[in-house]
């Protein structure tokens, strides 16, 4: 009993998780609400060209996403 509550403590901690825009993979960057496998791919590419994002907002330069889809996300992302 007390490994199945673990294991059910360790799965919603997981739902609440942050994702880190300057390490994520593209995969990973696909879990996210509204982000699909061009606009992860964007955000890989935008960081690779340009460096690791400097605030949350600097998403915004990224092509396909904008104020509405930020502000979905602000919560579930970090730097």
């Amino acid at each position: 009993m007390k490994k199945i509550l673990f294991v059910l403590a360790l799965l919603a901690l997981s739902l609440y998780a942050s994702v880190n825009i300057n390490t994520a993979t593209a995969e990973q960057l696909q879990n996210l609400q509204g982000i699909g496998k061009v606009k992860a791919e964007r955000i890989v590419k935008y960081r690779q060209e340009h460096g690791n994002f400097q605030s949350v907002e600097e998403l915004k330069e990224v092509k396909g996403i904008g104020q509405g889809t930020l502000a979905k996300l602000k919560e579930e992302l970090e730097l």
